[in-house]
């Protein structure tokens, strides 16, 4: 979107990309990377959602607030700067899920270019590929903090834990893939094709022993293997279902 919107506004329009603890570095360098690339206007902008206590609590509508503390950082930047709009990259596959950040970007006023348009991931991809964007595959990503199960507090040390522990599987190799937070458990998740790989012995012996480097006591592979929002199957309508 950033491309497009580079073309055909040149320097009246900015890519921003929101720095917190729940943003893993490796997102932070691709993005500037791929904005230097573009020739693309891009700008780094801190945000404080964790200094939030109703974000930290981590409720099921965690995200409502992570997004709310975007949208206002965002919108002082545009009226600082003389933008007139706030755009996102919310598809049409986006409304399938629970998001709860959806409701901050409709009170905020932000724009949704490709949700307007019927653009679901697939057509994103496709339209990437086609424009010779390195990312058209990139595999999909989310905050650090949707790692931590609804309920469980959003810390910087944990984040901190969950962060390290991933930059070490991704170079093992793995591409897509979760870590889980559950305590003292590491709960891997990793496309189901690689899961064979993970049980090879040096593979296995390196999980675990990254896991215990990041204060890990046991580490885990789900057999489910990857899958979006994983947490969220805890979840009936915007409530956690309670296990007996």
């Amino acid at each position: 979107m950033l491309q497009v919107a580079h073309e055909v506004l040149g320097a009246r329009a900015v890519g921003l990309t929101a720095v917190s603890p729940s943003l893993p570095p490796s997102e932070k360098q691709a993005a500037i990377e791929l904005a230097e690339k573009l020739g693309a206007p891009h700008e780094l902008v801190e945000t404080h959602e964790i200094d939030d206590p109703n974000y930290a609590g981590n409720p099921t509508n965690r995200c409502y607030f992570c997004k709310s503390e975007l949208y206002k950082v965002a919108a002082e930047f545009a009226k600082a700067r003389g933008f007139a709009a706030l755009a996102n990259g919310t598809n049409v596959d986006d409304l399938g899920d629970h998001r709860p950040g959806l409701d901050a970007a409709r009170e905020a006023n932000v724009v949704s270019p490709l949700l307007d348009v019927g653009m679901t991931k697939a057509d994103v991809r496709l339209h990437a590929h086609s424009l010779g964007l390195p990312v058209w595959d990139k595999p999909a990503a989310a905050c650090l903090s949707s790692r931590l199960p609804y309920g469980t507090a959003v810390t910087r040390e944990r984040l901190s834990q969950i962060g390290g522990l991933e930059e070490e599987l991704r170079a093992l190799g793995f591409r897509q893939l979760r870590v889980r937070w559950h305590d003292k458990v590491a709960r891997i998740e990793v496309e189901a094709s690689e899961i064979a790989r993970a049980f090879e012995p040096e593979i296995r012996n390196a999980m675990v022993a990254a896991g215990k480097r990041h204060g890990f006591a046991y580490v885990t592979l789900d057999l489910q293997g990857y899958r979006q929002g994983s947490h969220n199957e805890l979840l009936v309508g915007n409530a956690l279902r309670v296990l007996q």
